[in-house]
């Protein structure tokens, strides 16, 4: 073992994969000491860490690849090491000789434990261990109730947040890093992480940029250009409303305060943007109450909040569930989202919702098989954000929404793809058919069905349920349970 050195740190990235506003990466440069950048993939050994998807495996390979060309540009380099991140962390402290190795926290139970675990192995062999908040605007200890808990309803939780004042101001990146000593890395292409045979990622590829510059320049862009008007546009996948964040912020290529900053001075520039702004930052507030919720209850992806749910009367339907998977339910705009997740590895939030009602309600699948596909097509799938979402739609989580709210899939598509774009886009078989019929197809006559090569059964199917029956199949099951 080398002796200890005052003048070397370890950076270990984990869902923070950018230079700016890094309070550990900050902390270390600093110092003035050379500095070795980290990143441990342990997917191995760790059961209480879930493993990525397929579409955020994708994501973490572009992002870390943009990380290690940001940080050649500084001189320095981004060491890449698989294995259990204790054992990894005190075997390169050791081979180093480090002194001190600096982590951003994630406020997550698995992410603490695992954090725990370096800590450990580190003091055993008396190197320093130190962690910095980082992930979110307010730490979930500071956003409690009177009894301790953290709060299960958004609109008050936001509030508080809001009331306890702006967040520290962004940190800049390092102007330049400690040259540190080479030490062994393995290459990316090793860990596997894109596909290969098949490569399905050629959607991905063409609709996203992962990485820190491309982060700044979508927020950048959207604060500029494309908030003005996003309390509605929002609500319209057929339009480019919606900033396109999600999975920047997901693995951390850009921070929730930096997004809060920038929108803030947003507004103070153009006050008419006030409204949009603030419309726009309560949906980051709902990432960071889905995050304070992972924070008290780690496995939210598996339990229902609500336990009244643990006795629901789900169906189990693989060949509905399949049809749902496949954009193939016969009813356009849930089609239309979910072939754009597959796609793009990303779906409009509206429609999100929309498809997730159509899942839960009409088929009574159960949520979570919902969340598992999500969990792996979706390039922002998140920890705390998908199951609570998830919950959300079924009636089983927090601040959930009403039971006898069913999403109307043919309201939903005339009233925010009202000229059916969306759906000519992601489903084009449809494409010919007048945008009065394009949300209900069925009810277009043979004569119109056959003007726009529509063979309903064939080219197209045709509803895998009736929206009143599965309307009034998922009241009456909603009502015993709610009445036990």
């Amino acid at each position: 073992m080398a002796g200890k050195s005052a003048s070397l740190h370890i950076v270990w990235f984990r869902d923070d994969l950018r230079l700016s506003d890094h309070p550990a990466l900050h902390a270390a440069s600093q110092s003035g000491a050379p500095v070795i950048c980290l990143y441990v993939l342990d997917d191995t050994s760790n059961a209480q860490l879930r493993p990525l998807g397929g579409a955020a495996r994708w994501w973490l390979a572009q992002s870390l690849r943009a990380l290690q060309a940001d940080l050649n540009a500084l001189g320095s380099r981004l060491v890449l090491r698989r294995g259990p991140a204790a054992k990894v962390i005190a075997a390169l402290a050791r081979e180093t000789g480090a002194a001190a190795v600096f982590w951003n926290e994630i406020a997550q139970a698995p992410h603490l434990a695992a954090a725990e675990r370096v800590a450990a192995s580190l003091q055993a062999i008396g190197v320093a261990a130190q962690s910095f908040p980082g992930d979110l605007l307010a730490a979930p200890p500071s956003i409690r109730t009177k009894d301790g808990r953290g709060l299960r309803v958004f609109t008050p939780f936001w509030r508080r947040v809001q009331a306890s004042g702006d967040p520290p101001k962004p940190l800049p990146a390092p102007a330049k890093l400690g040259r540190a000593p080479d030490v062994a890395t393995d290459r990316l292409e090793t860990w596997r992480l894109e596909p290969s045979q098949p490569d399905w990622a050629g959607g991905l590829r063409e609709t996203w940029e992962p990485g820190e510059r491309s982060a700044q320049a979508r927020l950048n862009a959207f604060l500029e250009t494309g908030v003005s008007g996003y309390s509605v546009q929002r609500d319209r996948p057929d339009r480019d409303g919606t900033s396109g964040l999600s999975p920047h912020l997901r693995f951390g290529e850009i921070s929730p305060r930096q997004v809060w900053h920038a929108a803030r001075f947003a507004a103070a520039a153009r006050p008419a943007l006030a409204g949009d702004i603030d419309k726009f930052l309560s949906e980051v507030g709902w990432r960071e109450f889905c995050r304070h919720l992972l924070f008290d209850v780690s496995d939210l992806a598996d339990r229902n909040l609500q336990p009244s749910f643990d006795a629901f009367a789900w169906r189990r339907d693989d060949k509905a569930l399949a049809a749902w998977q496949r954009g193939q339910t016969g009813y356009p705009v849930v089609d239309a989202g979910m072939r754009q997740l597959w796609h793009t590895g990303t779906m409009h939030n509206r429609v999100r919702m929309v498809v997730a009602s159509f899942l839960v309600k009409h088929l009574l699948i159960d949520w979570r098989e919902g969340e598992k596909w999500f969990w792996n097509t979706l390039v922002d799938a998140d920890a705390g954000s998908n199951p609570a979402n998830w919950q959300w739609v079924a009636g089983s989580g927090a601040d959930a929404a009403p039971y006898f709210r069913v999403f109307n899939p043919i309201l939903q598509g005339e009233k925010f793809d009202p000229d059916g774009a969306y759906v000519r886009r992601w489903v084009p078989e449809l494409g010919q058919l007048p945008t009065g019929l394009i949300h209900q197809p069925w009810s277009a006559s043979p004569l119109e069905l056959k003007a726009a090569g529509v063979e309903l059964g064939t080219t197209y199917p045709q509803p895998i349920v009736d929206h009143r029956r599965g309307r009034e199949r998922a009241l009456e099951a909603y009502a015993k349970t709610r009445n036990g």
